[in-house]
């Protein structure tokens, strides 16, 4: 019997990425490749590569030279970019990086196991040419459902998929089962809720390559949220550009307001959370099952991104900062303990003194439990790179600076708010050194602090734990772990 074909696939950006990554590994192990975790031990290195800002894609870079250097070892034959940055700059990066033996776009993904025999067997498979793929979807969101566009991570079943998939990889039963094999053991996984954007921010490049807005068929999350359950996930986030979207091209606007329940219904799942919400799509229905709904978080990942409304329409937003912490008001009206985090642009060419100090007002009132500062940069095709009134580069650095010193101190500080408060707790990870680390239903992973357990006796990862907060560590809180909370009873 030849020896299998060995993949790894590394993944850097969003949670999206994280999703599609998943789906790549569950088409390539159906198709009888070995995943291995390691890009040192694999035939194939697969690089998901991230194309938001350029520090980002400085990283996926980095990343493929450094896979590329393992060629030298021997053991890695080939190395592939995948991902945004590859589906946004197409035959433009593999002129620049030709290190990569392959640049793949979206349109790849459902031949992926093909795509990387052809590299590894010395074939060339040439770089697509970019486009606009909002183009590739009906104009009017009603009409999109039938069309036949490469979706990453909404892991629709192969056309002809094996009867006997390897343990671990989601089982093809059903007209859309979903393709997915995990390539971690956390008891947190992402699941794609949409892809796209149809918002027009003048700031943003994402839809240009990810596409125009389509929904994910409410039985197929709930399908793949049903298998994750079984593969030990207790946490699911849902994940798109715009998750207040949803539905719409289903005719249903509220739609999310009816499939919340029904995932948190699902055997197995503790909690789940909702991420990226538009301020201005914000309805009182969605935040009333958002702040009411047992199991579901009752927290807001809102793209403020700003609160003066200069800066706000120049980015072709909406909204300022009295709606805004009127819109707070609202959430914490309903749940006061709501965790809300945001991101910030600073520095967007127009941008005065006195909008920054209105930022600053807007920050100091909210009292948000995780930010996120950026300076503004050009990014390639979209309207604000061609906008008057760009500041130099060190008034952006300054302002940077200054806006993320304020940001640090507001979140400690409502970290500090949170001490004495009684939390619901997933365990994450327990370790000797490090003790035991799990969140609670304000903290969302990777982007937002942790609970920093006293003590981890009795404590396993994917348990849920009602721990009194007796501290704090910068953004990070300290509790007492007071109850093991038990499935069943819940």
């Amino acid at each position: 019997m030849p020896e299998r074909r060995t993949v790894a696939l590394v993944t850097l950006g969003c949670a999206r990425n994280e999703v599609d990554s998943e789906e790549l590994a569950g088409r390539l192990e159906a198709d009888g490749w070995q995943l291995v975790e390691d890009a040192e031990a694999a035939d194939v290195a697969v690089v998901n590569t991230c194309g938001f800002v350029e520090a980002a894609k400085k990283d996926s870079v980095d990343a493929l030279l450094e896979a590329n250097d393992l060629k030298a070892q021997g053991r890695t034959q080939a190395v592939v970019a995948v991902g945004c940055m590859a589906e946004r700059y197409g035959k433009e990066l593999a002129e620049a990086l030709p290190e990569a033996d392959g640049v793949l776009g979206f349109d790849d993904y459902a031949d992926i196991s093909d795509r990387l025999q052809t590299i590894l067997g010395g074939g060339i498979h040439a770089s697509h040419t970019p486009r606009d793929r909002r183009k590739l979807l009906p104009i009017s969101p009603a009409e999109r459902q039938d069309s036949a566009v490469a979706l990453p991570g909404h892991a629709q079943e192969p056309a002809a998929a094996p009867a006997d998939l390897p343990d671990g990889l989601a089982p093809a039963s059903g007209p859309r089962a979903p393709l997915r094999r995990r390539l971690g053991t956390s008891p947190v996984a992402s699941v794609k809720l949409a892809s796209g954007c149809d918002r027009r921010c003048s700031f943003c490049a994402i839809p240009s390559f990810r596409g125009s807005f389509i929904s994910r068929r409410p039985s197929d999350v709930l399908q793949e949220t049903r298998w994750l359950a079984g593969q030990g996930v207790k946490e699911i986030m849902l994940v798109s550009e715009n998750n207040t979207s949803y539905g719409k091209d289903f005719g249903d606007i509220r739609l999310l307001e009816t499939l919340l329940p029904e995932l948190a219904e699902v055997d197995g799942i503790e909690r789940v959370r909702v991420s990226y919400l538009q301020p201005a799509e914000m309805r009182p229905g969605l935040i009333d099952v958002l702040t009411s709904t047992p199991k579901v978080a009752p927290y807001f990942d809102l793209s403020f991104q700003h609160s003066a409304p200069g800066v706000l329409r120049a980015m072709r937003r909406f909204g300022d900062t009295d709606r805004f912490l009127g819109l707070l008001e609202q959430i914490r009206a309903k749940a006061p303990e709501a965790g809300v985090r945001s991101n910030f642009i600073v520095g967007f060419p127009g941008e005065s003194e006195a909008d920054v100090a209105e930022l600053e007002r807007f920050l100091t009132g909210a009292r948000l439990d995780a930010i996120g500062v950026f300076g503004y940069s050009d990014e390639d095709g979209t309207e604000a790179a061609g906008y008057e009134g760009k500041l130099p580069e060190e008034e952006v650095a300054e302002r940077l600076a200054r806006v993320s010193r304020l940001a640090e101190e507001l979140v400690s500080q409502r970290a500090d708010e949170r001490v004495g408060e009684t939390v619901e707790v997933l365990v994450e990870s327990v370790d000797e050194e490090e003790g035991a680390v799990g969140r609670a239903a304000h903290q969302a992973p990777e982007t937002d602090g942790q609970i920093l357990f006293t003590s981890g006796a009795d404590l396993t990862p994917g348990r849920m734990v009602v721990a009194k907060v007796v501290g704090t560590e910068g953004v990070d809180l300290v509790a007492e772990p007071l109850h093991l909370i038990e499935e069943a009873g819940r």
